[in-house]
């Protein structure tokens, strides 16, 4: 479902080109998981946005879900990214202005109508807990909270890939442990290709695949390069 081949991502520079990623090459179908270490500026973030079609590579050849996704034109790639991906981020980017499921209910407001949303939106808010908190907004929320309506937004739209940049970097231990398993059970209910990027080596270890950005490669984690 994933097949990542060759790539590389190099930024042009006053001083001459920046190399952030070389020859990486990975492949993932659905129902496996994978965490990648390195650390800051290694070039993990980047490799996440190319995963998701939020950046190209600079070479190389990215397949998900059997398409091209930079072979698109603008309009094809975001509907494809609505369908195909669904993110969560550190910072959980909620709306303040919206309630906890109008946030989780975003991803179905473009692209093709979703059959009973609302009714998927209330089902996922309870499979994370919250289905007592439909109605407040992001400010009534703690760290936790916000990052369960996260990873029910990602899933609305039954995304094949998830993809998650440090989902648990801004929580404390008790709430990091708490998204994490529920971020497993529901990957293993909904046999997802999950890929998860983060600087913490218990969370890492909790997922099938390991690797490791180092040296702009990527390589699984304790190999020699």
């Amino acid at each position: 479902m994933l097949e990542v081949s060759s790539l590389s991502k190099v930024y042009p520079t006053p001083r001459g080109e920046f190399s952030v990623l070389r020859d990486v090459s990975m492949s993932m179908q659905r129902g496996e998981s994978a965490s990648i270490m390195g650390p800051s500026g290694s070039g993990k973030s980047t490799l996440l946005y190319i995963l998701g079609a939020l950046e190209p590579p600079t070479s190389g050849h990215v397949s998900l879900d059997g398409n091209d996704p930079f072979a698109l034109d603008p309009k094809a790639l975001a509907a494809f990214r609505n369908r195909v991906i669904g993110f969560v981020f550190q910072d959980h980017l909620l709306l303040p202005q919206c309630t906890v499921i109008e946030n989780v209910l975003l991803p179905t407001l473009v692209g093709n109508p979703l059959p009973e949303r609302h009714a998927r939106a209330s089902d996922l808010l309870d499979r994370v807990g919250l289905s007592h908190r439909l109605d407040h907004r992001p400010a009534e929320l703690s760290g936790g909270e916000k990052q369960r309506v996260a990873l029910a937004r990602a899933l609305i739209r039954h995304p094949p890939l998830v993809l998650c940049d440090e989902p648990t970097g801004n929580l404390d231990r008790e709430s990091a442990e708490a998204v994490a398993s529920l971020l497993l059970t529901l990957h293993r209910e909904q046999q997802t290709v999950l890929v998860v990027v983060t600087h913490n080596p218990t969370l890492a270890d909790r997922f099938a695949g390991k690797f490791e950005l180092t040296g702009q490669r990527l390589v699984p984690r304790g190999s020699v390069t």
